[in-house]
């Protein structure tokens, strides 16, 4: 049996979402930007998830981007952002634990003269907003704060961040990484007061190479690549019809019975943390309540490289993460992990176990099976 538990890397695609991807690949191939029967198929489908996306976050039809995934989506928003408003500030603020896409991106912007305050979290991983309210200046543009943090599933309180960013400067910039949040929570950007917000197909079960970026008509960001003229100028390139397709189904699909998936997520989360923390000398990083995200799920297992305990898994046809999937294949220390303050002994025995609505509750038995054998028997060969 495969069990796949490693959603917060891809997930399986919906059938429904395989079937609209295959039909714009195989019948309805057209370019969108065509002027024939064929090219004006094509639009359609960009026509129907605009309005698809647009409905589910409650803004303007305008204010949907099409890219090629989160990073991309987060890349645009803050280069795009901060070239943008340099003229009123050039001091951004984010937290030490977001995403790559946002962390490098961050650099980056240093190295053109930006200055970047990188903000400290919690032992759970939650920004302190006493932190961010002392970081604001007059000079800030850009606030960038995850929505979830991807490898211990924290929450951050959004709508408080934004009245204490919008009290300080009504014009400064909220931009939100919602690639592991969109799907599992409610995001309605003009009522949380978010000014741009990024998240990405394959995170739905929609799928690979298609993001979607929100911008609030109101916020001033440029363009950061340039061509065609497509999406109004903002993002050139011949538009990805199978992708954008695919992704409007998953977010149909993703939010029916939204409630009644994101409460057998939960369920399944608390049926693993109270079996996993049978295990003696072993951890969950982060809260683990309602105050987390349903679907993420970070243990310590001291004693045992991570590497070595995934492919322990996986030869049991159980597949995890020792991490973020989107870094890069090679090992590295976890800015997370760090971040929150674990000890030198978590950090390279940490992994992350993340679930979906194919999840089952005999898959989760099964993978807690595997850890009570595998996880003394490792222990013991290390000592050896």
């Amino acid at each position: 049996m495969e069990i796949y538990l490693d959603n917060s890397a891809t997930t399986r695609c919906f059938d429904q979402v395989a079937e609209v991807v295959k039909r714009t690949m195989l019948k309805d191939y057209g370019n969108p930007s065509s002027m024939h029967r064929k090219g004006m198929e094509a639009e359609q489908y960009l026509r129907e998830a605009r309005s698809v996306i647009a409905g589910n976050l409650k803004v303007q039809e305008k204010e949907i981007f099409f890219t090629s995934g989160g990073t991309e989506s987060d890349n645009l928003a803050i280069i795009g952002a901060a070239r943008a408003n340099q003229r009123a500030g050039k001091h951004l603020i984010t937290t030490r634990i977001e995403h790559p896409a946002v962390l490098n991106t961050m650099k980056y912007l240093e190295e053109e003269g930006f200055t970047v305050t990188y903000l400290p979290v919690d032992r759970d991983g939650i920004v302190q907003l006493s932190e961010l309210e002392a970081a604001l200046t007059e000079e800030t543009i850009l606030v960038s704060v995850m929505y979830v943090n991807n490898e211990i599933g924290s929450v951050q309180p959004i709508e408080e961040i934004s009245r204490i960013v919008k009290a300080h400067n009504p014009k400064t910039l909220l931009h939100v990484d919602a690639v592991q949040a969109y799907g599992k929570y409610r995001i309605h950007p003009k009522r949380q007061g978010i000014d741009l917000l990024a998240f990405s197909g394959h995170k739905i079960h929609g799928p690979k190479g298609i993001g979607v970026l929100y911008v609030n008509e109101k916020a001033r960001i440029l363009p950061i690549n340039y061509g065609g003229g497509q999406q109004k100028g903002m993002r050139s390139g011949t538009d990805n019809v199978p992708g954008i397709a695919g992704i409007a189904q998953a977010v149909k699909e993703i939010y029916t019975d939204f409630d009644t998936h994101v409460d057998r997520l939960y369920e399944l989360k608390a049926a693993f943390v109270g079996g996993v923390t049978k295990l003696e000398h072993v951890w969950v990083n982060g809260r683990t309540g309602r105050d987390s995200a349903p679907h993420v799920v970070s243990v310590s297992f001291p004693g045992i490289r991570s590497e070595v305990l995934l492919h322990a898994l996986e030869d049991k046809g159980i597949y995890v993460s020792a991490g973020s999937a989107c870094a890069s294949n090679k090992p590295a220390v976890s800015e997370t992990l760090k971040a929150i303050g674990l000890p030198k002994e978590g950090l390279d025995s940490t992994l992350r176990f993340s679930f979906s609505v194919f999840t089952t509750e005999e898959e989760i038995d099964a993978c807690l099976q595997a850890l009570y054998e595998l996880v003394p028997m490792l222990r013991r060969y290390r000592r050896g």
